[in-house]
């Protein structure tokens, strides 16, 4: 059972489990907001309000999963934030998920064939994009390219269906994680987040002192 976290658009979050017999993915409980200004504000109470609504207590849970974007930089590492402290807190394995990875799972999951364009607001009159061809034989998502930024006048023809998430879903995240669990393909991504772009702010070099 894991606690699933994204704040790469808006912020999400999940709790979902696997039945061990049936292998059936689940997600017990969701809750977020398409808000892109609030995640620090919200994350901490929707982590409440998901794992109350599981009737989960976080001893229970085996492991936090995050998407690690693509994202800007002041949202995305909200959520990093919170389920690395969330983890160490309860003594469980962080799971890095790559956020577009877990969008193009839950549209093939939903019935979509064939090539599939997924498209992110990255702000600054940019877009980021990924594509994807399918599922594998462990039902993963296989990705052809990106993630990768690229302006709004410019994205590329989608070779098959495109598809714009406003909000990347905190349960295909932890659902994405569990079937990489159950097929021993962890770990889905490095742990280190995908910004595609530098911070906005820069720490100073600081002035000389002279004695």
């Amino acid at each position: 059972m894991l606690l699933a976290i994204d704040t790469s658009t808006g912020t999400s979050v999940a709790v979902v489990d696997r039945d061990g017999g049936s292998g059936e993915l689940r997600c017990l409980a969701e809750t977020g907001t398409d808000d892109t200004m609030r995640h620090a504000e919200v994350v901490g109470g929707f982590i409440r309000e998901a794992l109350d609504a599981a009737g989960v207590r976080p001893s229970e849970l085996s492991g936090v999963a995050c998407g690690m974007g693509p994202g800007p930089f002041t949202g995305l590492r909200v959520g990093i934030a919170a389920a690395h402290a969330f983890a160490l807190g309860i003594a469980k394995p962080f799971v890095p998920v790559v956020s577009h990875d877990a969008i193009a799972w839950a549209r093939y999951r939903d019935g979509a064939t064939g090539a599939l364009l997924v498209v992110t607001d990255a702000r600054r009159r940019e877009f980021a994009i990924s594509e994807y061809d399918g599922l594998d034989d462990d039902g993963l998502p296989v990705r052809t390219s990106g993630p990768r930024l690229v302006p709004h006048d410019d994205v590329p023809p989608a070779r098959g269906t495109r598809f714009d998430a406003a909000v990347v879903p905190a349960g295909a995240i932890g659902m994405l994680a569990e079937l990489a669990f159950a097929t021993r393909r962890l770990p889905l991504a490095d742990d280190a987040p995908l910004y595609l772009r530098a911070p906005d702010v820069t720490p100073s070099a600081g002035k000389r002192v002279l004695q």
